[in-house]
């Protein structure tokens, strides 16, 4: 049964013949609304959405529209998906198909050549990268040739070499005249060229078209409030007992990772790697789609069981010497695409957040009154804590993304891994988050990995970069 959305006004809209759209609008304001809508998934009261989808012959909208969107990595292949289900290959079920067997035998060459997807076609498609996924999902939605194409933020997680191919076959489709290519933008500060009209989405569902020469989006973001600020600042210091697992200070070596190297199978994703990293460093770390970012971040935080073969040292400590990966995670704060992908649980967004105090996906015990308080702290400084009870399910994606970040901060890691942390958050909301990490990691005993194929992403308290590069 399809549900109804309620608006405030009747929605009077078209799209035409020719037209390239963008539809825009800060996070929870009803983009989602507006593609499930366009998706005959929901109505709105009075008239139904009519369809002309001619010269197809099926006037069916699922042969007709296609959509990609973040959540869909999976979608058909059969997985029973955890996050850490892409590092630990032995747990990869034989009938997981690859990426090749998904595509089929008549997938457009000239697109996988494109994409450089020739060479993951025999590769599980649990064991692509966020952005090898992406690409994968685009090329095979192209290969259906449809009448609608609908991509949910489709440049984030490209590399800037991806985005910009990506634009430029779009740009060569839209030519073309046979596909509508309708895109749901979160980041509006490259508009592709091949837009002809913005649809502009504001609380309410309460959508504006304009054409795109009209549409100048918003520059002027609003600052940190001053409790937030004074917020993280009042954050109690923290004691370490002289026997504890965490016993580093300032420009103490904390990871030292002594040329490492990670294969599965026949491919190698990082190659006689040497990296340091010492107490009160906050790093950038870069590089093309599949050159082993999420890959060297899992072995960091004990999701990887190639850690044990590895010589590396964290905290002080030889991985493998006896330590738990509770002692681990303990001082790790988290957030990436795969958690966020694999978090698909019926619980409250209070609840997401303080299972980052347990570190567990879900929560199986009760917090108690501290650290529920706690919770609702940090959702407060992310400017969140009116969703405290929505079920998270329930929840925009840029909402859910929030909550993540909050649970990476709840229990004041000493160490703070955010890999592409801004995924889907709207201009304003990155500019609040960038400040939120700042003023985090203004602090003693903390330390920043942080991931992002933006530059504008990264915070102002960034002191080292490593670039890696994908192996051949």
């Amino acid at each position: 049964m399809q549900s109804i959305i309620k608006i405030a006004d009747p929605l009077d809209i078209s799209l035409q013949d020719g037209e390239h759209i963008a539809i825009v609008g800060d996070n929870a304001a009803g983009k989602t609304d507006l593609v499930n809508v366009l998706l005959g998934r929901r109505r709105l009261p009075g008239n139904p959405i009519s369809y002309d989808f001619s010269p197809s012959h099926s006037p069916m909208v699922s042969d007709n529209i296609r959509y990609i969107a973040f959540q869909d990595a999976y979608d058909g292949a059969g997985i029973n998906y955890y996050h850490q289900l892409r590092w630990n290959s032995v747990e990869i079920d034989e009938e997981t198909p690859t990426a090749g067997e998904l595509l089929g035998d008549n997938c457009d060459q000239s697109l996988l050549r494109l994409f450089g997807l020739e060479d993951l076609l025999d590769k599980y498609i649990i064991s692509l990268s966020s952005g090898e996924l992406r690409k994968f999902h685009i090329a095979r939605a192209l290969s259906s040739e449809p009448r609608v194409l609908i991509l949910d933020n489709p440049f984030i997680g490209l590399d800037s070499q991806t985005r910009d191919l990506l634009s430029g076959l779009l740009a060569d489709i839209a030519a073309q005249g046979r596909i509508m290519i309708i895109l749901v933008m979160s980041r509006v500060d490259v508009m592709p060229s091949f837009i002809t009209h913005v649809i502009m989405v504001k609380q309410g569902l309460q959508p504006k078209k304009v054409p795109a020469g009209e549409y100048s989006p918003d520059t002027e973001f609003p600052e940190l409030s001053p409790e937030a600020m004074v917020a993280i600042d009042a954050l109690p210091r923290k004691e370490y007992p002289a026997d504890g697992f965490y016993h580093a200070g300032k420009g103490d070596v904390i990871l030292k990772f002594n040329d490492i190297s990670v294969r599965y199978d026949s491919r190698t994703i990082l190659s006689h790697l040497s990296w340091t990293v010492r107490e009160g460093e906050c790093w950038a770390i870069t590089g093309q789609n599949g050159a082993g970012k999420s890959t060297l971040l899992s072995l960091v935080c004990a999701d990887n069981p190639q850690a044990y073969a590895c010589n590396f040292e964290i905290f002080g400590h030889r991985r493998g010497s006896g330590e738990s990966i509770w002692d681990i995670k303990r001082h790790i704060g988290y957030v990436s695409p795969e958690m966020h992908r694999s978090y698909q649980k019926n619980i409250t967004a209070l609840d997401v957040v303080a299972s980052g105090l347990f570190d567990t996906v879900g929560l199986y015990m009760h917090p108690d009154g501290p650290q529920l308080r706690t919770s609702l702290y940090w959702m407060r400084i992310f400017g969140i804590q009116d969703l405290a009870q929505r079920s998270y399910l329930k929840l925009s994606s840029g909402e859910q993304r929030l909550c993540l970040l909050a649970r990476a901060f709840v229990k004041d890691p000493e160490l703070l891994i955010l890999d592409e942390p801004m995924h889907g958050l709207d201009p304003a909301r990155c500019h609040q988050v960038r400040q939120i990490i700042d003023r985090f990691m203004n602090r003693e005993h903390k330390t920043l990995l942080m991931v992002s194929h933006y530059p504008s992403e990264f915070p102002m308290c960034i002191t080292d970069q490593i670039v890696l590069k994908r192996q051949l």
